[in-house]
């Protein structure tokens, strides 16, 4: 099936926002991830006097996440989806995290060079048009010696994941969503982990990018050889 892209993508997130965060509680091991990778960036001094962006922040599932791995920073969650981010602004909030609905894309005209401490990404660069984009704009937005942190669907390579992958998706994910009405994101979300870089190539993307000190690192549970933290650094 061709991916969803641009606005048929936000509309479907617009679409799905209100049953999305039910659908990902109800995988096994989801917060707990997005807190492992969160806490992976290693912030200094639970995060004090750090500014962090959260790119992609979607229902702010991982904006908690940060909020967690480093309680004193201060985090603005971006999204596209009007829908997703009325979601995370019902939830309670300290007053040093903010929301913004913009595109990535549109980015560099909100923001200035160095802007951020770090910047972390869940489950965002399968959905962008151009990952080689995206990754130049995030290194722009990291001050010199800044951390990423991409949590994000990427394929070991493997048939084994690959197959595991399908199964759930299959057997569970797709049924769920088509019960909700929901059936053309959780599609695009099956496909399009099947038609990313593997583990291995979004590695070599990121280091083609400018970063240093790039690792990829693995998930536990069922998750393990499909989903990723890739941790690097601004030069």
């Amino acid at each position: 099936m061709p991916l969803l892209r641009d606005a048929d993508l936000t509309n479907a997130f617009d679409q799905a926002s209100r049953t999305y965060d039910r659908m990902t509680s109800s995988s096994p091991g989801y917060h707990a991830h997005l807190l492992r990778s969160a806490r992976r960036l290693r912030l200094p001094a639970a995060g004090a006097g750090l500014s962090v962006l959260d790119l992609g922040c979607g229902t702010g599932a991982s904006t908690e996440a940060l909020l967690r791995a480093a309680p004193l920073a201060t985090l603005r969650g971006v999204d596209a989806s009007a829908g997703m981010l009325a979601q995370a602004q019902l939830k309670n909030w300290p007053p040093r995290v903010s929301f913004v609905h913009a595109a990535v894309e549109r980015m560099p005209q909100a923001e200035r060079p160095g802007s951020y401490d770090a910047v972390f990404a869940a489950y965002l660069f399968r959905n962008v048009s151009d990952p080689d984009q995206t990754l130049g704009l995030v290194h722009r937005l990291l001050r010199p010696g800044g951390r990423l942190a991409i949590h994000e669907y990427a394929l070991s390579g493997r048939a084994l994941h690959r197959f595991l992958w399908t199964t759930v998706m299959r057997g569970f994910v797709r049924p769920w969503a088509r019960l909700n009405g929901d059936s053309p994101l959780y599609a695009h979300l099956h496909q399009s982990v099947l038609d990313f870089d593997t583990a291995t190539e979004f590695s070599e993307r990121i280091r083609r990018a400018g970063f240093t000190r790039v690792r990829c690192l693995p998930q536990p549970g069922w998750q393990t050889g499909i989903t990723h933290t890739f941790v690097a650094q601004r030069q």
